[in-house]
């Protein structure tokens, strides 16, 4: 689940040059920015960004939004 999320993350990832490297953000997943000296640089710290953001969200209880049809959906333990 989280594997397919983070997939489809990094295929709709904005990469920008700044700072003699690169700069990552993901439209729809607010706060989600990387950076990095070399483009595959700025894309691994972006898969490990978007990982522990939704990890964050899951912990808080807050909604992961979807990426097209990739969800994260956590069922409360009854």
């Amino acid at each position: 689940m989280i594997s397919h999320y983070l997939g489809e993350a990094l295929r709709r990832a904005r990469y920008e040059p700044a700072d003699g490297g690169f700069l990552a953000t993901v439209r729809g997943l607010r706060g989600v920015v990387a950076h990095g000296q070399t483009l595959e640089a700025c894309r691994a710290q972006l898969s490990e960004v978007v990982e522990e953001w939704v990890l964050v969200r899951v912990a808080r209880g807050l909604p992961v939004p979807p990426l097209g049809r990739a969800r994260i959906r956590v069922r409360r333990a009854g």
